[in-house]
């Protein structure tokens, strides 16, 4: 994404089109938008005739970029499980990896970042119905290791609305919910975590759309990505008009939301009713 961002605003400098662009390295318009949006893989020779293309000539300049390239061809650490997940995800994990503010509104169960082992197993049996047990614990393994982002020395900040509904809907059986519940309060203690709950008595609210995750990232020549998860795709969204109506609905969400602390009482209080 860090390359396409900046492969992009060396061609806009330069008015030149996609089409133009493509036809440069014996390719699409359609692949340019790919390159530029960080969705397909980068050859050393086409990053080196686009920037001739666009008059970078400067050695320094170019040794940069084409070392972004090889950078950015470097399998993540999670392709390893690929054969466990569907073909729209390891795009998900790869940019909440590289991600400093992850914010989040869920509705049907408690974030991936945020379960307990044994809650992500339940809720991992009852999204691959027939998978072996094996495929089970390699896909609760990734959403493990994904948690390691929020203990890391430069832990993203994390900013969730939980809707009452994916704290009151079972995943697993009474212990594991408790588990969940306390794992919640525990976490949301965490400097770099802010953790609301919007509650049933609150009515209808800004979620109306669903889940959604927006992920933010330090370098700002990169846009902010909004994901949606369907049945059998996903939804990237990082349009300026489009991202900005989905941290409005979040901007009403945690004003709508309890603050963390009211929010933690109110964990407390499911808690003592689990």
């Amino acid at each position: 994404m860090l390359l396409g961002s900046q492969l992009r605003r060396l061609r806009e400098a330069r008015g030149i089109t996609r089409e133009a662009a493509g036809y440069s390295i014996r390719a699409s318009e359609s692949k340019i938008s790919r390159m530029e949006l960080g969705r397909v893989s980068f050859k050393t020779r086409d990053v080196e005739d686009l920037l001739t293309l666009y008059g970078v000539t400067d050695e320094a300049e170019r040794q940069s970029l084409l070392s972004l390239a090889r950078e950015a061809n470097v399998a993540g650490w999670w392709h390893s499980y690929t054969d466990v997940l569907p073909s729209w995800f390891p795009t998900y994990v790869g940019l909440e990896g590289a991600a400093s503010l992850i914010r989040v509104y869920e509705v049907q169960f408690v974030h991936g970042l945020l379960q307990t082992e044994e809650y992500a197993r339940a809720v991992v049996r009852r999204g691959m119905k027939g998978a072996s047990a094996a495929d089970v614990e390699r896909r609760v393994a990734l959403r493990l290791e994904r948690q390691k982002y929020l203990l890391a020395k430069n832990a993203p900040e994390f900013h969730i609305v939980l809707d009452e509904a994916a704290l009151r809907r079972p995943y697993g059986d009474r212990q594991v919910m408790r588990g969940q519940l306390q794992h919640l309060i525990d976490v949301s203690e965490r400097p770099n975590v802010r953790l609301q709950v919007m509650p049933f008595g609150f009515g209808g609210h800004s979620g109306e759309s669903g889940a959604f995750t927006i992920l933010s990232f330090p370098d700002t020549d990169l846009s902010d990505v909004v994901y949606m998860e369907q049945l059998s795709s996903a939804l990237y969204l990082d349009k300026r008009e489009d991202v900005a109506q989905y941290e409005q609905a979040l901007k009403e969400l945690q004003q709508d939301s309890p603050g963390p602390d009211e929010s933690r009482d109110l964990l407390r209080g499911l808690l003592q009713l689990s």
